[in-house]
């Protein structure tokens, strides 16, 4: 389990276009600098908001929560007993 490379790369490609091509494709008007300026966040912020959404899933804060049960079963069927202390 960890990080596909392949979509890091998709999804880092497609927010690349949308800021590098994005701002060219802006028609000429008296706010032309603020829309590609504009553009040029919008692709940094969303990409390093997918970013770490991505990867905090590879390595989360906390994991799942177990019932004793559940935990002395697994144990038992690994043969390792369970230390008490």
């Amino acid at each position: 389990m960890g990080a596909n490379i392949l979509t890091i790369l998709v999804f880092t490609g497609f927010w690349a276009l949308v800021g590098i091509v994005g701002p060219i494709l802006v028609p000429k008007s008296p706010h032309h600098n603020l829309i590609r300026c504009i553009l040029m966040l919008t692709a940094a912020s969303c990409w390093l908001f997918w970013f770490c959404c991505y990867l905090a899933q590879m390595n989360p804060f906390f994991g799942p929560k177990l019932e004793w049960r559940t935990i002395a079963m697994i144990a038992k069927s690994w043969d390792s007993p369970i230390k008490e202390g």
